[in-house]
């Protein structure tokens, strides 16, 4: 396969009616289908919504789901990735997402970091994952699917990129925030996952895909603007904003071994050192060693000498000072 047709599902889904998503998901796959796509992406929780706190339960899926079999068995020559609310054996609620190929479930993930700040309050209501691996895939190239507030921590597609993953698929319920001219696309939000994005694509040498949903859920707006990002960073396709719809974009797949020959990041990677370094510092920080990096003037526990004493609030309560400035977040 020399050349892959993605297709970015950009869609508002109804939150809490999971049949009447799921019937959505069925009519966008026989679509993309008909587009000539291999790869058909949704976004996160696109079968369910996403600010469902206390209906996570109502809607949760076990992965031996009639109806998620149901779904798998619509891609018997295509490959999709579906995100929903998946019910445990043990009975944990987990964000999940899940690469369904050639009539089965191939590969599930499960959100890794569940954000609580902000509008966020994901962890009061589902566990976090804590397996992280790249999966084979009919496409050729391996597969690394990450779930929102997962790509705001970097280790994540570094691991998914040296375990095989070629393709970097990040599936998101981004809401709105920020919204300023300063930023490049007027919300902030949209300017710092495309850095991102763009970023990991250059230094994982890897195609990097991100659906986002539009749509509204309890006055939370969602402001899609999905990408398709070469392994060089430049962007090969932006979906628009705000708008629902199934777009599609044509990947040459010979750019992924172009990019890696002639940019061997990931070849030249040391994770041997990483692992090393970080049983050093997890061991440091639980104090099952000497912190071997604080010199004579650092308090216990702190990496470094602490600078000049804070003498004003930093402003996270009304009227104790002002904000220096903040982060769009996701």
């Amino acid at each position: 396969m020399q050349t892959l047709r993605i297709a970015l599902a950009q869609i508002a889904p109804r939150l809490g009616l999971l049949d009447e998503n799921l019937a959505r998901h069925h009519e966008l796959i026989e679509e993309a289908r008909g587009r000539g796509a291999g790869l058909v992406v949704f976004p996160e929780l696109g079968l369910t919504g996403y600010q469902l706190q206390d209906l996570a339960s109502e809607v949760a899926i076990r992965l031996d789901d009639p109806r998620l079999a149901g779904l798998a068995k619509a891609t018997a020559d295509l490959s999709a990735i579906v995100s929903f609310v998946e019910e445990s054996a043990d009975h944990r609620l987990f964000i999940a997402a899940a690469l369904l190929e050639d009539g089965r479930i191939r590969h599930v993930h499960r959100k890794l970091f569940l954000p609580t700040y902000g509008l966020f309050d994901e962890r009061r209501f589902f566990a976090a994952g804590d397996l992280l691996r790249a999966t084979p895939s009919r496409l050729g190239p391996g597969i690394g699917i990450a779930i929102c507030e997962d790509f705001w921590h970097l280790t994540v597609p570094q691991i998914l990129a040296l375990d095989g993953a070629q393709i970097l698929i990040n599936v998101s319920s981004s809401p709105g925030r920020d919204l300023a001219a300063t930023n490049e696309v007027g919300l902030g939000t949209a300017s710092s996952w495309r850095t991102l994005m763009r970023t990991y694509a250059q230094l994982t040498t890897s195609l990097v895909v991100f659906c986002n949903r539009v749509g509204v859920d309890e006055s939370i707006s969602f402001w899609g603007g999905s990408e398709v990002i070469l392994p060089s960073g430049e962007p090969l396709f932006t979906a628009p904003m705000f708008e629902e719809g199934l777009f599609t974009a044509d990947v040459p797949l010979a750019d992924l071994r172009r990019e890696r020959l002639a940019l061997p990041l990931l070849r030249d990677e040391r994770p041997e050192l990483q692992v090393r370094e970080l049983t050093r510092i997890v061991a440091e920080r639980a104090g099952l060693a000497p912190d071997t990096t604080a010199d004579d003037l650092a308090e216990a526990g702190l990496d470094v000498a602490p600078g000049d004493p804070i003498h004003e609030p930093i402003g996270f309560r009304p009227g104790a000072g002002r904000s220096v400035g903040r982060s769009a977040g996701r």
